[in-house]
């Protein structure tokens, strides 16, 4: 066996794992190590090997080897400081994957400030130009955010699928100065997040989830953008009723507002009457119109009266189970990365390469990426242009 690495900061030892959202236990089985062992590390009784400090960086904690002979840990994102709209109870639930993720999501905030020196290049800034309070009507927010984004419920009504209307979403959300970025959570549980900033505030959305699904947290978040808040949506939502003011009142807005937005009140009504069967063939018929989520039309039906909670909350939990058990396909990585990344971003990045302002490694750096690697997705991106 190698010899223990001198110079590791115990301390940034502890910190990397609690910010991972390992137990010491679940550090011990991964590294097939007694608990004693990753505890003796921590207090600076023992040390790892490299290649020990290597899995734990690289695999467990995601974080550069350099970190750990750091005096001190980095100054950076505290879930329990930043989404206080969740109890801690949520929070300390976070999978190190979700925890992975909200650190990727500020490095590319970070890169967006570096990419375009300080400056959001839209034209358009939803959240500057509207200013609303959870004690805004959500109807008005809603009609005011459909017409500042310049779709109307006609256009929404004629796409084919919830895959072109998640498109279309996105597409208008980028281009009001929300830059929405994807990856697939290990984490079913979490829909997405959103990062507040004054110049670059920022979507990830869960891509394991269904489609329909990331339409209703793309405008869940933008709520919370709109409000100036951080958030984080999640499938169960039934910790929202042992939530306090105001916390309680900015979840309660956000839902509000994403059902409003993605099927208005005014137009739904016209689709009930008193013989109106509402069952699961109904549910998905009109959630079909609209390009949107059973949920959605479910917390409609709700919202009137016309299902019980009970029944809401049965349904939920029903179809969770049901989408929970499907499995996703690895797919093209690099029309994957496109997708995840998007191609504003991605523009952005590459145009900063071509006009030299970049070099190739820095871009790489951006991207979280090798060099081969980029100079690949940058071929593909071109193949798409030319075709």
């Amino acid at each position: 066996m190698g010899n223990s690495v001198a110079g590791v900061n115990q301390e940034i030892l502890k910190w990397a794992r609690e910010r991972a959202g390992y137990t010491l236990s679940e550090v011990a089985q991964k590294m097939n190590k007694d608990a004693a062992v990753i505890e003796a590390w921590e207090s600076g009784k023992a040390a790892p090997t490299y290649p020990q400090l290597e899995k734990l960086a690289y695999q467990l904690y995601k974080r550069p080897v350099a970190l750990f002979f750091f005096p001190e840990p980095p100054d950076e994102i505290d879930p329990g400081r930043s989404f206080r709209t969740l109890p801690d109870s949520e929070i300390d639930k976070f999978a190190p994957d979700t925890r992975y993720a909200l650190r990727q999501a500020l490095a590319l905030q970070m890169a967006l400030y570096e990419l375009t020196d300080g400056r959001n290049p839209s034209g358009k800034k939803i959240f500057r130009d509207i200013q609303i309070t959870p004690d805004t009507p959500f109807d008005w927010a809603a009609t005011a955010v459909r017409e500042y984004l310049g779709v109307s419920l006609e256009a929404q009504l004629s796409w084919r699928n919830v895959q072109e209307a998640l498109t279309v979403w996105r597409q208008v959300v980028q281009d009001s100065g929300i830059f929405v970025f994807k990856r697939a959570f290990k984490q079913k549980g979490i829909s997405g997040f959103c990062l507040y900033d004054d110049e670059f505030p920022i979507i990830y959305l869960n891509n394991g989830t269904a489609v329909s699904r990331q339409i209703f947290t793309l405008f869940h978040e933008l709520a919370h953008l709109l409000l100036r808040t951080n958030g984080v949506t999640q499938v169960n939502m039934e910790y929202i009723d042992s939530l306090h003011r105001p916390a309680r009142d900015i979840e309660l807005f956000c839902n509000r507002f994403a059902a409003e937005f993605l099927v208005p009140s005014s137009h739904f009504d016209t689709r009930l009457s008193d013989n109106t069967p509402i069952n699961d063939q109904w549910i998905r018929n009109i959630a079909k119109a609209y390009s949107v989520s059973r949920e959605v039309i479910l917390r409609r039906l709700l919202d009137k009266g016309l299902v019980t909670s009970e029944y809401y909350r049965t349904k939920i939990n029903e179809w969770y189970s049901e989408t929970s058990k499907k499995g996703g396909s690895g797919g093209n990585y690099y029309a994957t990365q496109i997708t995840y990344l998007g191609d504003k971003f991605l523009n952005i990045a590459f145009d900063k390469y071509y006009s030299g302002r970049a070099s190739i490694e820095q871009i790489a750096d951006y991207l979280d990426m090798k060099v081969p690697t980029v100079m690949e997705l940058e071929a593909r991106m071109m193949q798409r242009v030319v075709g």
